[in-house]
């Protein structure tokens, strides 16, 4: 049993990458049972619903899990760039009939605060985790003190090295092929972030809290090779996106399974921050990264959401955010205890 997976009280160091929108509790509470570590994703639930979440996960297993949220500043609206932004967007709300002034401006994914505290507290979840940096100090240690093992998300370097020195116990080293949203919060500048074989390692010598490979990695032949660069665990999510367990819509499954998956790219298009699916109409005629910028992240949704309500029920994902890692050669339709199994015989040791 490795040192990480000890600690935590897994049978193997694999952990379910956290994928808001895709996914509730059923997914998480299978990859537990199977002896890795199920995620739940709380950055779009209410504090009402993601109760709910929590106590669905309290009645269904007592196995370790990690509970995930974004903590990205929130920012003032911006009229004039929700403006140019829908006036983009004109030429679609025509084609599918919808009328821009009825769509409410507005938030979709919050970022941790105080209701979110308490739950922590409340339930008191094994692990917590974290992307877009850290929460302010005290809300961090709020957390600690309940006892949780904190992840947080690095895709460079430096923001490793950053994240040890505000007392997380791990690093997720994120990089370039991993599907979702980019974890970056030191600097935007994309050109910076390496590819999983080539951060991994640089991480791994900058640090000494354990570190764990995400992005690139979809079957037991890439967790082995993660493990031998020298992870300490690994995260994968594009994987699980086919099992029955996920929420994931007809449209992305279909997407998945179908010779477009070959094709991702960052984009920020669907939330106003870059994050890499597959590459669908919106994206070719827009450009994947919009400039002159949109509403700044997560605003940026709220325009395009009826357009991808209007192209789902007629059947396809032109509008849909398609998140998907580069290497989506592991996503199978099958129950994720299975794969995680699967997934698992990557790692070496007397229990495997």
């Amino acid at each position: 049993m490795s040192a990480l997976a000890q600690r935590l009280g897994l049978r193997w160091p694999l952990i379910q990458a956290p994928m808001a929108g895709v996914q509730l509790h059923a997914l998480t509470v299978a990859v537990s049972e199977a002896g890795a570590l199920g995620s739940l994703p709380a950055a779009m639930l209410t504090p009402a619903a993601l109760r709910d979440e929590l106590q669905a996960i309290h009645a269904a297993t007592e196995r370790p899990w990690n509970l995930n949220f974004f903590c990205h500043a929130e920012l003032a609206p911006d009229v004039q760039a929700e403006t140019a932004w829908r006036d983009a967007l004109r030429p679609y709300y025509d084609e599918l009939g919808v009328d821009p002034a009825k769509i409410a401006a507005g938030a979709s994914r919050a970022p941790f605060g105080e209701e979110a505290t308490v739950l922590v507290e409340q339930f008191r979840p094994r692990v917590v985790s974290f992307h877009f940096g850290l929460p302010p100090a005290p809300l961090l240690e709020r957390v600690q003190r309940s006892g949780a093992f904190v992840l947080s998300s690095a895709t460079t370097v430096d923001e490793a090295r950053w994240l040890e020195a505000e007392g997380v116990d791990a690093v997720i080293a994120q990089g370039l092929e991993a599907g979702g949203h980019r974890g970056h919060f030191l600097s935007d500048e994309l050109s910076r972030q390496l590819g999983s074989f080539a951060l991994l390692p640089q991480i791994k010598r900058a640090v000494r809290v354990p570190v764990i490979a995400a992005g690139g990695m979809a079957d037991a032949e890439g967790v082995a090779a993660a493990m031998a660069l020298g992870a300490d665990g690994v995260q994968l999510g594009t994987a699980y996106l086919l099992c029955p367990e996920t929420t994931t819509s007809a449209v992305h499954r279909a997407a998945l399974q179908s010779d477009a998956a070959a094709h991702t790219a960052l984009t920020d298009l669907f939330t106003g921050r870059p994050a890499r699916g597959i590459v669908n109409r919106v994206m070719r005629e827009l450009g994947p990264m919009r400039v002159p910028p949109h509403p700044a992240f997560p605003r940026a949704t709220a325009a395009l959401a009826p357009l991808r309500a209007a192209a789902e029920a007629l059947g396809n994902g032109d509008f849909s955010p398609l998140w998907s890692g580069q290497n989506n050669s592991g996503c199978r339709a099958v129950p994720a205890a299975e794969l995680t199994r699967a997934l698992c015989r990557g790692f070496k040791g007397p229990e495997e």
